[in-house]
C-alpha cells in the first residue's frame, strides 16, 4: 500500500499480552459486539395473508438494509446527483468504522485494550475526506460494488487464513504471553486490505482501485 490511498491502518505491537484476559476474550467481547450489532443489523419483517379459514395463502419477508447499508446507498445518491459528499455522513461512518476495527483488532487479540466507543488506543485508522465534486466521479457509486468482487474472493480466502493464524496465536499468548510478530503482521495486513476495499466500495471515499497488497 502506498502512503497516498485515503485509507490507511497500523496497529501498534504489543510487547506483552495478558494470557487471562486472552483465554476469556470472547466472552469479555459479548458488550460491544451487542452494540456493533445493533447500529448495523438489518431489519425483517414478514407478511402473511391468509384466507378466511385460516389457510396461509402467501408469505413474504422484507428486508431492510441496516443503518450503514442505508448510509452507503444515501452516499451514493448524494454524489449521483448532487456531487456532494455530506461531512457529518462522512465523520459518523469513519468514526464507527474506527470503532469496528478496535472491536476486530480485540477479537484478534492484538490489544489488551477493551475496545472503546471514542478513543483511538492503539488502532489507528485514517481516512481521508474527499471532496465529491473534484475527487469522486459521480457514476462510480453505481459500479464500485461490482468492480471489488476480485477482492471480496480473495479477502475471502484470506480471512479463512487469519481465523487459524488467530488461533495459533492464541495459543502463543496462553504458553508465552507474546503474540508471534509474523502472524500479527499477518492479520494486520488482512485488515488493511479489508479497509481499503471498504473504503473503495462501501465508504465511497476513493475512486482508485485497491491494490492487492497485505503492506
Amino acid at each position: 500500500m502506498t502512503t497516498e490511498y485515503p485509507a490507511t491502518l497500523d496497529i501498534d505491537y504489543p510487547v506483552e499480552l495478558n494470557r487471562a484476559t486472552t483465554f476469556f476474550r470472547l466472552i469479555l467481547a459479548i458488550p460491544v459486539l451487542i452494540l456493533v450489532t445493533i447500529l448495523s443489523a438489518s431489519s425483517s419483517s414478514t407478511v402473511t395473508v391468509l384466507t378466511d379459514t385460516g389457510e396461509i395463502v402467501s408469505k413474504t419477508t422484507e428486508t431492510g438494509a441496516g443503518l450503514l447499508g442505508a448510509l452507503t446507498i444515501s452516499t451514493a445518491l448524494m454524489i449521483l446527483f448532487r456531487r456532494k459528499y455530506p461531512r457529518w455522513w462522512f465523520d459518523f461512518a469513519r468514526e464507527f468504522t474506527r470503532f469496528s476495527y478496535r472491536i476486530g483488532a480485540y477479537l484478534a487479540l492484538q490489544t489488551d485494550l477493551y475496545p472503546s466507543t471514542d478513543e483511538e488506543q492503539s488502532v489507528h485508522l485514517g481516512i481521508d475526506y474527499p471532496d465529491a465534486a473534484s475527487d469522486l466521479n459521480r457514476w462510480m457509486p453505481l459500479v464500485k460494488w461490482f468492480l471489488a468482487i476480485p477482492h471480496y474472493v480473495v479477502l475471502a480466502i484470506l480471512a479463512v487464513g487469519a481465523v487459524f493464524a488467530v488461533v495459533i496465536a492464541w495459543f502463543a499468548i496462553l504458553f508465552t504471553g507474546r503474540y508471534p510478530r509474523g502472524l500479527f503482521d499477518y492479520i494486520l495486513g488482512v485488515a488493511r486490505w479489508a479497509l481499503r476495499v471498504q473504503a473503495y466500495a462501501f465508504l465511497l471515499v476513493t475512486d482508485t482501485y485497491p491494490p492487492f497488497s497485505l503492506r
